[in-house]
Protein backbone atom coordinates (compact mmCIF):
# COMPACT_ATOMS: atom_id res chain seq x y z
CA UNK A 1 0.00 0.00 0.00
CA UNK A 2 1.49 3.68 -0.92
CA UNK A 3 1.44 5.84 1.90
CA UNK A 4 -1.43 8.15 2.39
CA UNK A 5 -1.62 11.27 0.67
CA UNK A 6 -1.24 15.15 2.58
CA UNK A 7 -5.13 16.03 3.45
CA UNK A 8 -6.51 19.07 1.86
CA UNK A 9 -6.42 21.89 4.28
CA UNK A 10 -9.62 24.08 4.18
CA UNK A 11 -12.39 22.19 5.81
CA UNK A 12 -15.03 22.82 3.10
CA UNK A 13 -16.01 20.76 0.39
CA UNK A 14 -14.37 23.34 -1.60
CA UNK A 15 -11.04 22.39 -2.62
CA UNK A 16 -11.53 18.55 -2.56
CA UNK A 17 -11.72 19.00 -6.56
CA UNK A 18 -15.66 18.47 -6.90
CA UNK A 19 -17.37 19.42 -9.77
CA UNK A 20 -19.43 22.51 -9.44
CA UNK A 21 -23.03 20.90 -9.87
CA UNK A 22 -22.24 18.11 -7.04
CA UNK A 23 -21.23 21.06 -4.98
CA UNK A 24 -24.50 22.70 -5.18
CA UNK A 25 -26.02 19.20 -4.61
CA UNK A 26 -24.04 19.20 -1.37
CA UNK A 27 -25.07 23.29 -0.67
CA UNK A 28 -28.29 22.16 -1.27
CA UNK A 29 -28.58 19.50 1.30
CA UNK A 30 -26.99 21.77 3.76
CA UNK A 31 -23.77 19.53 4.01
CA UNK A 32 -20.74 22.07 4.54
CA UNK A 33 -18.28 20.65 6.42
CA UNK A 34 -16.35 17.37 5.26
CA UNK A 35 -15.94 14.54 8.02
CA UNK A 36 -12.37 13.40 8.31
CA UNK A 37 -12.90 10.54 6.19
CA UNK A 38 -14.62 12.44 3.54
CA UNK A 39 -11.81 15.30 3.48
CA UNK A 40 -8.87 12.74 2.84
CA UNK A 41 -10.72 10.29 0.80
CA UNK A 42 -12.59 12.16 -1.74
CA UNK A 43 -9.09 14.19 -3.50
CA UNK A 44 -7.48 10.14 -4.00
CA UNK A 45 -11.31 8.51 -4.99
CA UNK A 46 -11.71 11.46 -7.51
CA UNK A 47 -8.11 10.92 -9.18
CA UNK A 48 -9.12 7.54 -10.32
CA UNK A 49 -6.65 5.96 -7.09
CA UNK A 50 -7.82 2.42 -5.62
CA UNK A 51 -8.68 3.17 -1.87
CA UNK A 52 -8.64 1.54 1.69
CA UNK A 53 -10.44 4.02 4.12
CA UNK A 54 -10.95 2.94 7.28
CA UNK A 55 -13.28 4.92 10.01
CA UNK A 56 -15.36 3.93 12.74
CA UNK A 57 -19.47 3.80 11.72
CA UNK A 58 -21.45 7.35 11.70
CA UNK A 59 -18.67 9.28 9.52
CA UNK A 60 -19.69 9.82 6.65
CA UNK A 61 -18.08 6.88 4.58
CA UNK A 62 -20.80 6.96 2.01
CA UNK A 63 -20.49 10.61 0.52
CA UNK A 64 -16.67 9.92 1.09
CA UNK A 65 -17.07 6.83 -1.95
CA UNK A 66 -20.47 8.19 -3.25
CA UNK A 67 -19.39 12.04 -4.55
CA UNK A 68 -15.87 10.59 -6.50
CA UNK A 69 -18.28 7.87 -8.28
CA UNK A 70 -20.87 10.36 -9.26
CA UNK A 71 -18.36 12.26 -10.49
CA UNK A 72 -15.93 9.99 -12.12
CA UNK A 73 -19.22 8.28 -14.27
CA UNK A 74 -19.95 11.45 -15.37
CA UNK A 75 -16.44 11.38 -17.08
CA UNK A 76 -15.69 7.92 -17.87
CA UNK A 77 -17.36 5.02 -19.55
CA UNK A 78 -18.86 2.18 -17.35
CA UNK A 79 -20.95 1.64 -14.30
CA UNK A 80 -20.68 1.96 -10.50
CA UNK A 81 -21.20 -1.50 -8.24
CA UNK A 82 -21.35 -1.00 -4.76
CA UNK A 83 -21.57 -3.88 -2.19
CA UNK A 84 -22.52 -4.00 1.13
CA UNK A 85 -23.84 -6.69 3.80
CA UNK A 86 -27.37 -5.70 4.57
CA UNK A 87 -30.60 -4.23 2.72
CA UNK A 88 -31.03 -1.62 5.09
CA UNK A 89 -27.30 -0.40 4.08
CA UNK A 90 -28.28 -0.54 0.69
CA UNK A 91 -31.82 1.16 1.19
CA UNK A 92 -29.61 3.62 2.82
CA UNK A 93 -26.82 3.98 0.61
CA UNK A 94 -29.65 4.39 -2.53
CA UNK A 95 -31.20 7.61 -0.70
CA UNK A 96 -28.20 9.12 -0.22
CA UNK A 97 -26.97 8.87 -4.02
CA UNK A 98 -30.18 9.67 -5.17
CA UNK A 99 -30.68 12.86 -2.92
CA UNK A 100 -27.05 13.95 -4.19
CA UNK A 101 -27.14 12.97 -8.01
CA UNK A 102 -30.82 12.24 -8.65
CA UNK A 103 -31.55 15.62 -10.05
CA UNK A 104 -27.97 15.32 -12.42
CA UNK A 105 -30.33 12.37 -13.73
CA UNK A 106 -28.23 9.48 -12.48
CA UNK A 107 -29.84 6.45 -12.23
CA UNK A 108 -29.61 3.75 -9.67
CA UNK A 109 -30.78 -0.20 -9.33
CA UNK A 110 -30.95 -1.56 -5.65
CA UNK A 111 -30.64 -5.30 -6.11
CA UNK A 112 -31.36 -7.25 -2.47
CA UNK A 113 -32.79 -10.16 -0.93
CA UNK A 114 -36.37 -10.35 0.45
CA UNK A 115 -37.26 -7.71 -2.39
CA UNK A 116 -39.19 -8.77 -5.95
CA UNK A 117 -36.79 -10.35 -8.17
CA UNK A 118 -39.08 -8.46 -11.64
CA UNK A 119 -38.73 -5.30 -9.88
CA UNK A 120 -34.99 -5.63 -9.69
CA UNK A 121 -34.74 -6.93 -13.35
CA UNK A 122 -36.77 -3.68 -14.56
CA UNK A 123 -34.49 -1.87 -13.01
CA UNK A 124 -31.11 -3.71 -14.05
CA UNK A 125 -33.01 -3.13 -17.90
CA UNK A 126 -32.91 0.53 -17.90
CA UNK A 127 -29.47 0.58 -17.73
CA UNK A 128 -28.34 2.01 -14.53
CA UNK A 129 -25.41 4.06 -13.69
CA UNK A 130 -24.52 2.18 -10.14
CA UNK A 131 -25.91 -0.74 -8.87
CA UNK A 132 -26.28 -1.14 -5.58
CA UNK A 133 -26.45 -4.45 -3.88
CA UNK A 134 -25.79 -7.64 -1.21
CA UNK A 135 -23.78 -9.94 -2.36
CA UNK A 136 -26.60 -13.11 -2.17
CA UNK A 137 -28.82 -11.44 -4.58
CA UNK A 138 -26.13 -9.53 -6.99
CA UNK A 139 -24.89 -13.64 -7.34
CA UNK A 140 -28.52 -14.42 -8.10
CA UNK A 141 -28.96 -11.98 -10.69
CA UNK A 142 -25.82 -13.30 -12.62
CA UNK A 143 -26.97 -17.06 -12.27
CA UNK A 144 -30.11 -15.98 -13.59
CA UNK A 145 -28.12 -13.48 -16.82
CA UNK A 146 -29.79 -10.84 -15.93
CA UNK A 147 -26.72 -8.30 -14.44
CA UNK A 148 -23.54 -8.70 -16.67
CA UNK A 149 -20.61 -6.83 -14.68
CA UNK A 150 -18.38 -6.64 -17.73
CA UNK A 151 -18.73 -2.73 -17.77
CA UNK A 152 -18.10 -1.93 -14.22
CA UNK A 153 -15.40 0.59 -14.15
CA UNK A 154 -15.61 1.20 -10.20
CA UNK A 155 -16.35 -0.78 -7.68
CA UNK A 156 -16.95 -0.24 -3.71
CA UNK A 157 -16.81 -2.85 -0.87
CA UNK A 158 -18.45 -0.92 2.03
CA UNK A 159 -18.66 -2.89 5.56
CA UNK A 160 -15.83 -5.26 4.09
CA UNK A 161 -15.32 -6.93 7.30
CA UNK A 162 -19.18 -7.18 8.44
CA UNK A 163 -19.54 -8.86 4.76
CA UNK A 164 -16.65 -11.18 5.57
CA UNK A 165 -18.43 -12.28 9.37
CA UNK A 166 -21.36 -12.62 7.80
CA UNK A 167 -20.13 -15.56 5.44
CA UNK A 168 -19.52 -13.35 2.18
CA UNK A 169 -15.92 -14.34 1.39
CA UNK A 170 -17.41 -16.84 -1.17
CA UNK A 171 -19.57 -14.55 -3.17
CA UNK A 172 -17.40 -11.06 -2.97
CA UNK A 173 -15.10 -13.65 -4.65
CA UNK A 174 -16.37 -14.81 -6.97
CA UNK A 175 -17.86 -11.07 -7.95
CA UNK A 176 -14.09 -9.75 -8.09
CA UNK A 177 -13.82 -12.38 -10.89
CA UNK A 178 -17.06 -11.26 -13.01
CA UNK A 179 -15.68 -7.53 -12.66
CA UNK A 180 -12.99 -6.41 -14.54
CA UNK A 181 -9.21 -5.93 -14.10
CA UNK A 182 -9.03 -2.71 -15.26
CA UNK A 183 -10.80 -0.68 -12.46
CA UNK A 184 -11.52 1.39 -9.89
CA UNK A 185 -11.85 -0.13 -6.57
CA UNK A 186 -12.32 1.08 -3.12
CA UNK A 187 -12.79 -0.74 0.25
CA UNK A 188 -14.08 1.07 3.23
CA UNK A 189 -14.50 -0.83 6.64
CA UNK A 190 -14.05 -0.17 10.35
CA UNK A 191 -12.00 -2.77 11.07
CA UNK A 192 -8.79 -4.22 9.57
CA UNK A 193 -8.80 -7.91 9.45
CA UNK A 194 -6.23 -10.70 7.99
CA UNK A 195 -8.71 -11.61 5.28
CA UNK A 196 -9.31 -7.46 4.29
CA UNK A 197 -5.38 -7.14 2.98
CA UNK A 198 -5.65 -10.57 1.42
CA UNK A 199 -8.76 -8.78 -0.63
CA UNK A 200 -6.04 -5.60 -1.06
CA UNK A 201 -3.37 -7.63 -1.85
CA UNK A 202 -4.81 -9.68 -4.60
CA UNK A 203 -7.37 -7.75 -6.40
CA UNK A 204 -6.28 -3.66 -5.95
CA UNK A 205 -3.55 -2.04 -7.50
CA UNK A 206 -1.26 -0.32 -4.79
CA UNK A 207 -4.23 1.25 -2.86
CA UNK A 208 -3.92 4.48 -0.56
CA UNK A 209 -4.95 3.54 3.13
CA UNK A 210 -6.97 6.22 4.33
CA UNK A 211 -7.25 5.60 8.42
CA UNK A 212 -9.14 8.21 10.27
CA UNK A 213 -8.97 6.22 13.52
CA UNK A 214 -7.15 3.15 14.82
CA UNK A 215 -9.04 -0.32 13.52
CA UNK A 216 -11.84 -0.61 16.22
CA UNK A 217 -12.07 2.82 17.94
CA UNK A 218 -15.28 3.50 19.27
CA UNK A 219 -17.00 6.68 18.34
CA UNK A 220 -15.46 9.61 20.32
CA UNK A 221 -18.68 11.04 22.30
CA UNK A 222 -19.78 7.68 23.53
CA UNK A 223 -20.09 7.45 27.22
CA UNK A 224 -19.53 3.61 28.01
CA UNK A 225 -21.18 1.61 30.63
CA UNK A 226 -21.27 -1.86 31.73
CA UNK A 227 -23.65 -3.76 33.62
CA UNK A 228 -22.71 -6.64 35.67
CA UNK A 229 -26.20 -8.90 35.87
CA UNK A 230 -27.43 -12.19 36.39
CA UNK A 231 -29.17 -13.50 32.97
CA UNK A 232 -32.30 -13.39 35.07
CA UNK A 233 -32.44 -9.89 36.35
CA UNK A 234 -31.53 -8.87 32.72
CA UNK A 235 -35.57 -8.18 31.99
CA UNK A 236 -35.68 -5.82 35.41
CA UNK A 237 -32.47 -3.70 34.75
CA UNK A 238 -33.99 -3.25 31.34
CA UNK A 239 -37.26 -2.20 32.58
CA UNK A 240 -35.12 0.05 35.20
CA UNK A 241 -33.15 1.86 32.84
CA UNK A 242 -35.67 2.64 30.00
CA UNK A 243 -37.74 4.56 32.92
CA UNK A 244 -34.10 6.51 33.28
CA UNK A 245 -33.88 7.51 29.42
CA UNK A 246 -36.64 9.10 27.26
CA UNK A 247 -35.22 9.22 24.12
CA UNK A 248 -34.78 6.77 21.93
CA UNK A 249 -33.23 3.52 22.58
CA UNK A 250 -31.72 0.50 19.93
CA UNK A 251 -31.46 -2.70 22.20
CA UNK A 252 -29.31 -5.10 20.78
CA UNK A 253 -29.80 -9.10 21.00
CA UNK A 254 -27.53 -11.71 20.00
CA UNK A 255 -29.99 -14.35 18.27
CA UNK A 256 -33.68 -13.60 16.70
CA UNK A 257 -35.55 -15.46 18.98
CA UNK A 258 -34.18 -13.53 22.03
CA UNK A 259 -34.92 -10.10 19.83
CA UNK A 260 -38.66 -11.24 19.94
CA UNK A 261 -38.37 -11.75 23.07
CA UNK A 262 -36.85 -8.87 24.62
CA UNK A 263 -39.20 -6.84 21.82
CA UNK A 264 -42.53 -8.66 23.53
CA UNK A 265 -41.33 -7.54 27.02
CA UNK A 266 -40.17 -4.09 26.20
CA UNK A 267 -43.92 -3.85 25.23
CA UNK A 268 -45.15 -5.20 28.15
CA UNK A 269 -43.64 -2.35 29.95
CA UNK A 270 -45.68 -0.11 28.28
CA UNK A 271 -42.95 1.44 25.66
CA UNK A 272 -43.48 1.59 21.71
CA UNK A 273 -41.33 -1.02 20.30
CA UNK A 274 -40.36 -2.80 17.39
CA UNK A 275 -37.86 -5.51 16.27
CA UNK A 276 -35.52 -6.13 13.21
CA UNK A 277 -33.39 -9.64 12.42
CA UNK A 278 -33.55 -12.29 10.07
CA UNK A 279 -37.08 -13.89 10.07
CA UNK A 280 -38.77 -10.16 9.80
CA UNK A 281 -39.36 -9.57 6.02
CA UNK A 282 -38.02 -6.63 4.07
CA UNK A 283 -41.05 -5.00 4.29
CA UNK A 284 -41.40 -5.91 8.09
CA UNK A 285 -37.65 -4.65 8.66
CA UNK A 286 -38.51 -1.36 6.63
CA UNK A 287 -41.42 -0.81 8.95
CA UNK A 288 -39.91 -0.92 11.59
CA UNK A 289 -36.70 1.37 10.70
CA UNK A 290 -38.97 4.19 9.61
CA UNK A 291 -41.04 3.84 12.71
CA UNK A 292 -38.11 3.59 14.37
CA UNK A 293 -36.74 7.26 12.20
CA UNK A 294 -39.98 8.70 12.55
CA UNK A 295 -40.80 8.48 16.51
CA UNK A 296 -43.47 5.58 15.97
CA UNK A 297 -41.70 3.18 18.08
CA UNK A 298 -39.29 4.38 20.68
CA UNK A 299 -37.29 1.46 21.08
CA UNK A 300 -35.86 -1.02 18.06
CA UNK A 301 -34.76 -4.29 19.22
CA UNK A 302 -32.12 -5.35 16.83
CA UNK A 303 -29.62 -8.40 16.29
CA UNK A 304 -26.19 -7.52 14.62
CA UNK A 305 -27.81 -7.59 10.88
CA UNK A 306 -28.66 -3.75 12.01
CA UNK A 307 -25.60 -3.08 13.58
CA UNK A 308 -23.97 -1.64 10.46
CA UNK A 309 -27.39 -1.15 8.38
CA UNK A 310 -28.83 1.85 10.74
CA UNK A 311 -29.00 4.97 9.91
CA UNK A 312 -30.59 6.96 12.70
CA UNK A 313 -29.58 10.52 14.19
CA UNK A 314 -30.46 11.50 17.31
CA UNK A 315 -30.05 7.62 19.34
CA UNK A 316 -29.78 8.52 22.54
CA UNK A 317 -28.27 5.10 23.87
CA UNK A 318 -27.54 1.91 22.57
CA UNK A 319 -28.25 -1.08 24.60
CA UNK A 320 -26.07 -3.93 24.13
CA UNK A 321 -28.54 -6.86 25.81
CA UNK A 322 -26.30 -9.48 25.12
CA UNK A 323 -23.03 -8.89 24.92
CA UNK A 324 -21.67 -9.56 21.06
CA UNK A 325 -19.62 -12.74 19.70
CA UNK A 326 -17.16 -11.18 18.16
CA UNK A 327 -15.37 -8.09 20.01
CA UNK A 328 -15.69 -6.06 16.73
CA UNK A 329 -19.00 -6.09 17.08
CA UNK A 330 -19.36 -3.90 19.83
CA UNK A 331 -17.61 -1.14 18.08
CA UNK A 332 -20.34 -1.45 15.23
CA UNK A 333 -23.23 -1.41 17.63
CA UNK A 334 -22.22 1.35 19.84
CA UNK A 335 -21.74 3.54 16.64
CA UNK A 336 -25.18 4.17 16.13
CA UNK A 337 -25.21 6.54 18.39
CA UNK A 338 -22.80 9.70 18.59
CA UNK A 339 -23.53 10.34 14.89
CA UNK A 340 -22.15 13.60 13.50
CA UNK A 341 -20.47 15.04 15.85
CA UNK A 342 -23.33 14.19 18.63
CA UNK A 343 -22.81 12.55 22.00
CA UNK A 344 -24.81 9.10 23.21
CA UNK A 345 -24.71 7.24 25.76
CA UNK A 346 -23.67 2.62 25.42
CA UNK A 347 -24.95 0.69 28.28
CA UNK A 348 -23.97 -3.05 28.18
CA UNK A 349 -25.39 -6.23 30.49
CA UNK A 350 -23.08 -8.63 31.21
CA UNK A 351 -23.34 -12.02 32.98
CA UNK A 352 -20.54 -12.83 35.97
CA UNK A 353 -19.29 -15.64 33.76
CA UNK A 354 -18.79 -13.36 30.82
CA UNK A 355 -15.16 -11.87 31.95
CA UNK A 356 -13.32 -13.05 28.96
CA UNK A 357 -15.50 -11.52 26.43
CA UNK A 358 -15.81 -8.45 28.32
CA UNK A 359 -11.60 -8.19 28.27
CA UNK A 360 -11.51 -8.94 24.55
CA UNK A 361 -13.96 -6.10 23.75
CA UNK A 362 -11.37 -3.87 26.02
CA UNK A 363 -8.65 -4.81 24.69
CA UNK A 364 -9.88 -4.44 21.00
CA UNK A 365 -11.32 -0.83 21.73
CA UNK A 366 -8.77 0.22 24.21
CA UNK A 367 -11.12 0.86 26.85
CA UNK A 368 -11.75 0.01 30.30
CA UNK A 369 -15.48 -0.34 30.55
CA UNK A 370 -16.76 1.53 33.67
CA UNK A 371 -18.90 -0.84 35.60
CA UNK A 372 -21.84 0.77 37.15
CA UNK A 373 -23.65 -0.50 40.47
CA UNK A 374 -26.97 -2.31 40.15
CA UNK A 375 -29.81 -0.26 41.07
CA UNK A 376 -33.33 -0.87 43.12
CA UNK A 377 -34.95 -3.21 40.15
CA UNK A 378 -38.34 -3.25 39.69
CA UNK A 379 -40.32 -6.40 40.14
CA UNK A 380 -40.60 -8.72 37.24
CA UNK A 381 -43.77 -7.86 34.91
CA UNK A 382 -46.34 -10.07 33.41
CA UNK A 383 -45.67 -10.50 29.59
CA UNK A 384 -48.44 -9.30 27.39
CA UNK A 385 -51.50 -11.42 26.51
CA UNK A 386 -50.95 -10.04 22.51
CA UNK A 387 -48.46 -8.59 20.25
CA UNK A 388 -50.49 -5.08 19.56
CA UNK A 389 -47.45 -2.79 20.24
CA UNK A 390 -48.41 -0.11 22.88
CA UNK A 391 -47.41 3.77 22.23
CA UNK A 392 -46.42 5.95 24.71
CA UNK A 393 -45.10 9.42 24.15
CA UNK A 394 -41.56 10.56 24.44
CA UNK A 395 -40.76 12.07 27.70
CA UNK A 396 -38.84 15.71 27.72
CA UNK A 397 -35.26 15.63 27.99
CA UNK A 398 -34.58 16.65 31.30
CA UNK A 399 -37.50 15.34 32.56
CA UNK A 400 -37.56 13.52 35.84
CA UNK A 401 -34.75 10.98 35.74
CA UNK A 402 -33.36 11.94 32.68
CA UNK A 403 -29.23 11.65 33.36
CA UNK A 404 -27.59 13.92 31.16
CA UNK A 405 -24.89 12.16 28.42
CA UNK A 406 -21.38 12.17 29.22
CA UNK A 407 -19.40 11.00 32.28
CA UNK A 408 -17.91 8.02 33.27
CA UNK A 409 -21.01 5.63 33.88
CA UNK A 410 -22.71 8.03 36.93
CA UNK A 411 -23.13 5.14 39.55
CA UNK A 412 -20.04 4.30 40.62
CA UNK A 413 -18.67 2.02 43.25
CA UNK A 414 -19.51 -0.94 41.48
CA UNK A 415 -16.90 -3.53 42.12
CA UNK A 416 -15.21 -5.07 38.87
CA UNK A 417 -16.00 -8.65 39.25
CA UNK A 418 -13.36 -10.32 37.00
CA UNK A 419 -9.97 -9.20 36.71
CA UNK A 420 -8.21 -7.55 34.17
CA UNK A 421 -5.52 -8.80 32.03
Amino acid sequence: MTPETPSPSPLSFFGLGIAPTLLESLERLKFTTPTPIQQKSIPIAIEGKDMIGIAQTGTGKTLAFGIPMIQRLAQVKGKGLVILPTRELALQVDETYQKVGGRHGLRTAVIIGGASMERQKQMLGRTPHVIIGTPGRIIDHINQRTLNLHDVTILVLDEADRMLDMGFAPQIKRILQTVPKERQTMLFSATMPDDIVRIASAHMKLPVRVEIARAGTTAERVAQELFVVRKEQKNRLLDKLLTEYHGTVLVFSRTKFGAKKIARAVRAMGHSANEIHSDRSLAQRREALDGFKSGKYRILVATDIAARGIDVTGIEVVLNYDIPENPEDYVHRIGRTARAGRAGRAISFATPDQGSEVRDIEKLARVNLPISKLPELPPERPPLPYEKPAERPYGRPGGGGHRPFGGSGGRSGGRRPFPRR
